[in-house]
């Protein structure tokens, strides 16, 4: 494909995805910083927020996920993502024991649509 858009979706709801600096490592720790002053666990642990079946980062990790979406979509130039230079795609995981053997398996759905070369449709 040499022109079109690549879409992705997160199947769950205390992860997300996000697409940001992916040069300097500490951005993602910063993030992940942020989001927890933003939507801290101790509003479960209060008594603040009531849908803890799972525990203190159960309902907090759903607000989390609201907060940064569950889908991109990204245009495809010349047969690659248009990404900017510093530019990444995160799967942002808001769960303390999420998924990668956390007991919360990911699964993602992608969807690419465009214009394959005209050499493409020789073949």
């Amino acid at each position: 494909m040499t022109t079109g858009t690549f879409s992705v979706f997160i199947q769950h709801t205390s992860a997300s995805l996000s697409i940001n600096e992916n040069a300097d490592p500490t951005v993602r720790t910063d993030m992940e910083k942020a989001l927890n002053m933003l939507v801290p666990e101790s509003w479960a642990t209060d008594g603040l927020l009531d849908h803890v079946d799972e525990g203190p980062d159960d309902i907090t990790g759903h607000v989390k996920s609201t907060i940064v979406g569950a889908n991109l979509t990204i245009p495809v130039s010349n047969g690659r993502l248009a990404l900017g230079n510093w530019q990444g795609i995160y799967l942002c995981e808001h769960r303390n024991a999420g998924g990668f053997g956390g007991g919360h398996a990911r699964r993602l759905v992608i969807t690419v649509q465009g214009l394959l070369s005209s050499s493409a449709h020789k073949k």
